[in-house]
């Protein structure tokens, strides 16, 4: 299999196989591929395969949590702080922006990579919203959120039987 076989090629820019190579399940392959993408392209994003999922899981976020602190942190590669816009409303943190494409359009190329605007509401429940603070470094946002004293009174911890 060559490096072409491995690009999902769609459209006009569909490459014939040779006769010599000819396989009709490949072919078969990359036509329900392109079918796929077709039909998906409607929904924002620009496939099915987790590289390139667009909107429908991007950015990646990570929660972790100690006793006092809640922390998102979301990867976003490419952008600055200026790209993200960071909110918190009703218990809901809201992280959206833009990422803009680098290329001009000219001549032809391929991309995974996901450009345009995107938007994750993670609901928080138990923080004091008026004491977040958001960073960014080296492409990942990390928003810390102190937990409430109501939300740490009401944490038991259960012991675990054996039998």
């Amino acid at each position: 299999m060559g490096f072409r076989d491995l690009i999902p090629w769609s459209g006009k820019q569909e490459l014939a196989p040779a006769r010599e190579n000819f396989d009709p399940f490949l072919t078969l392959h990359r036509e329900m591929n392109r079918l796929f993408d077709d039909v998906f392209r409607g929904f924002g994003g620009t496939g099915l395969s987790p590289l390139m999922e667009g909107r429908f899981g991007w950015p990646k976020v990570e929660l972790s949590e100690t006793d006092k602190t809640l922390t998102v942190s979301a990867e976003l590669p490419g952008l600055t702080e200026k790209d993200v816009q960071v909110e918190i409303a009703n218990g809901v943190l809201t992280l959206r922006g833009e990422k803009k494409a680098e290329r001009d359009g000219d001549g032809r190329y391929f991309t995974e990579r996901f450009y345009g605007a995107f938007e994750r509401q993670i609901p928080l429940e138990g923080v004091e919203e008026d004491k977040a603070e958001a960073s960014f470094r080296n492409g990942v946002l990390t928003v810390s959120l102190p937990k409430s004293e109501k939300a740490r009174e009401g944490v038991k911890r259960i012991a675990i039987n054996t039998h």
